[in-house]
């Protein structure tokens, strides 16, 4: 009788992240492993599946129009109670920091299972920053049996928090295994996205490319981070800023009105994971304020300026592949403006060492996991 995982995951940004880890795992005949989404996001979910060719053996569909994280969190529990039951799994595995993440930790907790927690440790020990994920994380993390530790740092974080050493592995960050995947592969594709940009986008023009959606940065936070984008557009003539504007009306509404005119700054539809790869690959730098995003982008050689006062990423500030920007204007504006203006800058901070991996954590996990899960007789 072969040991059983259930992968359970809700979100783009986690799906990216676990896909190559359901890719090892299924070429691992010591287990059965099985794929559960919740479908926190979908349309973005659904995208990276196809990208993956990853079909769900179960699909709670939970997504719903005005939903909140009282009956998400909710809905994700009792959904998953179902699937528990059935297919009875020794391992759940769920990475990171989603309300995915926590509740269906809870869920496999009630049922018996063991928890693996992918992209564990990660902490900027305040609540509120970011919100909610820095309690879902430490909710899971209080949960898990096994952390799967990006970095050292993340380890020494589970340490101080009393997991004991023999269930923490380090293995470096998934989404550096997806990205080495992917952004070979988005140069052989036929996509229509990939298409559109190159036709709407001017790239003889120094491109940087913006990301940007944290709930602790709606109202003026965003309002000072267009301000700072639009004086940046102003300022250096030669640059596009492409910036694929996040659905939410919150984000929305700023960046429509405050950038919605200016010549070199284009505002673009959220990208579908491909598209977004080629188009962080193609860019000069990165201003976010996503997490994956600081992983991902210095791997491709990509400065990243980030939108946060805190980061539960401290080893890319530490290491100089990012810098913290937060929200202020004049910090922004002057950041940019260095990396663009003063070469030796920006090709020191575009050379320097990713410290989150190096494109086999994947592989670590499934080894870690084949030590401590003998196949059962």
């Amino acid at each position: 009788m072969l040991i059983k995982n259930l992968i359970v995951f809700g979100t783009r940004p986690e799906a990216i992240k676990m896909a190559p880890l359901v890719k090892e795992f299924l070429k691992n005949q010591s287990f059965i492993t099985k794929v559960c989404v919740t479908g926190q996001h979908r349309e973005m979910l659904d995208q990276v599946l196809d990208f993956f060719d990853i079909e769900p053996d179960y699909d709670l569909n939970l997504m719903k129009k005005g939903q909140n994280l009282f009956g998400l969190t909710a809905d994700i529990i009792t959904g998953l109670r179902p699937v528990l039951e059935e297919f009875q799994p020794d391992f759940v595995y769920v990475h990171g920091d989603t309300t995915t993440t926590m509740s269906a930790s809870i869920a496999a907790f009630y049922s018996g299972a063991k928890v693996c927690h992918v992209e564990a440790g990660l902490r900027t020990f305040n609540k509120k920053a970011p919100f909610p994920e820095e309690i879902n994380r430490t909710i899971t993390g209080h949960i898990a049996d096994f952390h799967f530790a990006p970095t050292q740092e993340s380890f020494d974080n589970l340490i101080r928090e009393g997991i004991p050493e023999k269930h923490i592995e380090i293995t470096g960050n998934t989404v550096i295994d997806a990205l080495m995947h992917s952004v070979d592969r988005v140069d052989e594709i036929v996509d229509s996205e990939i298409e559109t940009l190159k036709n709407t986008l001017d790239f003889t023009k120094r491109t940087i490319l913006v990301t940007g959606h944290r709930r602790e940065n709606h109202g003026e936070g965003f309002i000072r981070i267009c301000e700072a984008l639009k004086e940046i557009g102003d300022a250096v003539k030669e640059v596009q800023l492409v910036y694929p504007v996040h659905l939410n009306p919150k984000v929305q509404e700023p960046v429509y009105e405050t950038l919605g005119n200016a010549s070199n700054i284009k505002l673009i539809k959220p990208l579908a994971y491909p598209a977004f790869v080629w188009l962080m690959n193609k860019a000069e730098m990165v201003i976010t304020d996503s997490g994956g995003v600081q992983e991902e982008a210095p791997s491709l050689g990509k400065p990243v300026l980030v939108m946060r006062d805190t980061t539960e990423r401290p080893e890319a500030v530490k290491a100089g592949t990012v810098i913290l920007v937060g929200t202020n204007k004049e910090k922004i504006v002057n950041e940019t403006l260095h990396l663009l203006n003063d070469q030796d800058h920006f090709t020191k901070m575009s050379k320097l060492h990713n410290p989150y991996g190096d494109g086999n954590a994947c592989k670590r996990i499934v080894a870690f996991m084949e030590k401590v899960t003998p196949v059962k007789s």
